[in-house]
Order: structure tokens, then sequence, then C-alpha cells
């Protein structure tokens, strides 16, 4: 029974993967001061602190994101359509100022590893003792930054979809042949005890 259950969580964490960073998603207009210091915090700070941390923003005023951007505000309850919005993980933040950066962080760090946070915490001391020579040496940090766009992100869904409609077969019938498995093995164990 010990083996099932370690079979159990080993099959778990193969399909749920482990905790990272969670990922920060921020709308915002390109003619609000906020969203200007909200967007300059995670492209000179945050990205640089968390190195598995991705960013993607979401300009409101592109007619083609508003639907994203209707859809944000729903799931966060804002009633108004106010910029910055910012999406960490679950968490839901609507405007910016710099008395939030420890609670963005905290946000972020919510599903990390100790390990990973003591990184975080190193990479912001060393960024904050020589900036300039920290982010030349992580320069690739600038590519976890991605600007949404509505017709790709379309296309790739259905690119998706496509890849996942003809995957998902595939992944039931491996899964039910080691379950079938699993119980067998537990079956025979326990026949062989009885004897």
């Amino acid at each position: 029974m010990k083996k099932l259950s370690i079979f159990s969580a080993l099959i778990g964490l193969f399909f749920c993967g482990a905790a990272s960073a969670a990922d920060i998603t921020l709308y915002y207009s390109p003619f609000c001061p906020h969203c200007h210091h909200a967007r300059d915090f995670f492209v000179n700070r945050i990205v640089y602190e968390y190195p598995k941390l991705r960013v993607v923003q979401v300009n409101v005023t592109d007619q083609a994101n508003l639907p994203k951007f209707q859809d944000v505000l729903e799931k966060c309850g804002y009633e108004s359509g106010g910029v910055p919005v910012i999406v960490v993980g679950d968490k839901c933040f609507q405007g910016y100022a710099d008395f939030m950066q420890q609670e963005l962080r905290d946000a972020v760090e919510a599903d990390l590893s100790d390990a990973d946070k003591q990184q975080a915490a190193e990479n912001k001391k060393m960024l904050e003792e020589n900036p300039d020579d920290f982010k030349a040496k992580h320069s690739d940090r600038q590519q976890a930054i991605t600007e949404y766009n509505a017709a790709a992100a379309a296309a790739q869904a259905a690119a998706d979809e496509k890849k996942n409609n003809s995957a998902s077969p595939v992944y039931f019938y491996v899964l039910l042949i080691v379950l079938v498995a699993a119980l067998a093995f537990v079956l025979v164990k326990k026949d062989k005890k009885k004897k």
C-alpha cells in the first residue's frame, strides 16, 4: 500500500508539475502615468529578482484586447475600468503605487520554494548594489516580458486546441493502463499475502 501511495504521488507531480512563481498580467493604457510606473517596476526590478517569472502586458486601448480586459474586470470583481489592473496568480490589484511593491512580491512568492525565495532575495540585494552590472549580466530576463496580441493569441489557442484534441485520447489511455497495472499489482500482492 505504501508503494501505491508513492506511485500516486509521483503521478501527481508528473501531471501537475512543481510550483513556480506566479506570472503577472498587467492591463495598462499607454496614456496612464500609474501604468508607466507599474511597467517600470516590472521591467526594471521584478523580472530580475525572480528568474522564473513572466510578465504579460495587455494594452487596453487596443480594441482587440477589450474582451480580455472585460473578462479580468469581471473575474476580479472590479466595476470600474480603471488601469492599471495587475493580476498575479489568482490575486488582483487595481491601481499602482510604490508602497504596493512588497505586496506584489508576496503574491509572486506565494507558491515559491524556500530556495527560490532565497534566490530572489539575493537577486534583489545584488540588483540594489549594482543595478547596471546585474541587468547587463541578466539581460535575457527582458525576454520574460511580452506584449499580448489578441490575434496571435487566437491563432495559438486554435493550434493548442487542435493539438490537445489529438493528444487527449493518448494520455487518457496511458493513464488508464498505468492505473490498471497498479491495481493488478496491488491485488496480486494482496492475494499472495492471503496464501
